[in-house]
């Protein structure tokens, strides 16, 4: 008698929990191979699984120094490793099928729509286009403008590959380098130049595809989408913002903006902003900074960049929702409203979601950290905050972190990367649409 084996039905969340999964899988394999370190020795399992893990969820955080432990084969495969996670396996494959001239099915772009975070599949395909076409530009121009500039410190030909990967790197938001002794941009510190172009790859790469895709759209359109005037309005603020507490605490710092003329107090800060919200690249050293300014920061790194970009964090509009949610409560408004335009009760209700799951994984997370790590609190909190917001600075800690410590810092940047609502929508089942609605009831608040 033959039996009847169910068929198993994955949702778009859980195919994109898995797809990311299983690219972090192949990456870690790659890793371990000799000819991936420099050293000829396969890399220990762990230490690959964090590496691969960091690279695909764009994150940054090092367990071993990029530049001097990975071959050029090694570095190739984290360089193709962030590619993948910042425009998102699906994008990946989807670009294969244009190709290839395949036709993308409806399951297919309902899975799209989950990972660029869109309400309707309508336009999803010519979105993806319009997201392959920008990133590979804005990254080749970028490339290009870097291999120039590094020319003068290095052979061409080296100066080109950097200019390449790096592009990558800031482009995805991604933090990592080759440059080696995890020194980062640090030797660039004042270079305006590096800083600028560096600046704009982070920018465009965190504002999101569909604001990038407005943007280039506008002369033809005369419009931008509310959520393109809420994103560039936000992001702005954000920067100038973390600019000037940076500016304001580490003005005499000798170790971090103290040692610089004002030019190069101004340039470190901005970069400094910009990077802290998701790109992990720095040139001030985050050691040593005030005290003041690390917890600033981490407070950046959680808001991180915007909705369907390659950054993570709660993102900006969940951010500026719940502060227009507190000016409405503060006015004794019923409705939120940004630039004429009144949001529904059924967005605000997600971004409280996110906001308390965000805070509950941090600080969970940094409460486990702080029984098996052996140190500061301030730093820990840092860590956690860096990993969950894939951003990938540090204050060092990532190379101290004990097995336990790099497994939930693993986690940390996979949920991060994936997103809470669909991490809850993968590990969970969703209920339909109740059929009926109970009693309402009165409580206390405040």
């Amino acid at each position: 008698m033959q039996q009847h084996i169910p068929k198993i039905r994955l949702s778009p969340p859980r195919i994109l929990a898995g797809g990311f999964a299983l690219i972090i899988f192949m990456g870690t394999l790659l890793l371990m191979l000799p000819v991936a370190n420099t050293s000829g020795e396969p890399l220990p399992f762990l230490d690959a699984l964090f590496t691969a893990t960091s690279a695909t969820c764009v994150t940054g955080l090092v367990v071993v120094d990029t530049g001097t432990h990975f071959t050029i084969f090694g570095q190739i495969v984290i360089a193709v490793l962030i590619q993948i996670g910042g425009l998102g396996f699906m994008t990946m494959a989807t670009l294969v099928a244009l190709v290839f001239k395949r036709r993308i099915s409806y399951k297919e772009r309902l899975i799209l729509q989950e990972a660029m975070n869109q309400t309707s599949v309508e336009g999803i395909v010519a979105l993806i286009r319009k997201v392959i076409i920008y990133s590979l530009t804005i990254e080749a121009v970028c490339a290009a403008l870097f291999a120039i500039r590094w020319a003068f410190d290095m052979p061409l030909g080296r100066a080109l590959y950097f200019g390449i990967w790096h592009s990558i790197s800031l482009f995805n938001n991604a933090g990592f380098d080759i440059f080696g002794d995890f020194r980062s941009l640090t030797g660039y510190v004042a270079d305006p130049f590096t800083n600028l172009i560096s600046i704009f790859l982070i920018v465009t790469g965190g504002l999101g595809f569909v604001v990038l895709s407005d943007l280039v759209e506008y002369r033809s359109k005369r419009r931008l989408s509310l959520h393109s005037k809420v994103v560039l309005t936000a992001t702005p603020a954000l920067i100038l913002v973390g600019m000037l507490v940076i500016l304001i605490f580490e003005f005499s710092n000798p170790a971090t903006l103290g040692h610089l003329n004002g030019g190069g107090k101004l340039l470190a800060s901005l970069f400094q902003s910009v990077t802290t919200r998701t790109a992990g690249a720095n040139t001030l050293d985050i050691a040593n900074m005030e005290q003041a300014t690390q917890f600033f920061m981490i407070l950046l790194m959680f808001i991180g960049a915007s909705p369907g970009s390659t950054g993570g964090g709660i993102k900006t509009t969940t951010f500026v929702l719940l502060l227009g949610a507190v000016w409405a409560m503060i006015k004794g408004r019923d409705d939120i409203v940004f630039f004429r335009y009144r949001l529904e009760q059924e967005r605000i209700l997600k971004a409280l979601s996110i906001v308390l799951l965000a805070l509950f994984v941090v600080i969970g997370a940094t409460m486990i950290l702080s029984t098996t790590e052996d140190h500061h609190f301030l730093m820990i909190l840092f860590e956690a905050a860096s990993a969950f917001g894939t951003v990938g600075l540090s204050m060092g800690l990532t190379q101290d972190l004990t097995d336990v410590g790099k497994l939930l810092i693993i986690m940390l940047m996979f949920i991060g990367r994936v997103g809470l609502i669909t991490m809850a929508y993968a590990l969970g089942r969703r209920e339909g649409k109740e059929l009926y609605r109970h009693p309402e009831g009165k409580m206390i608040i405040g």
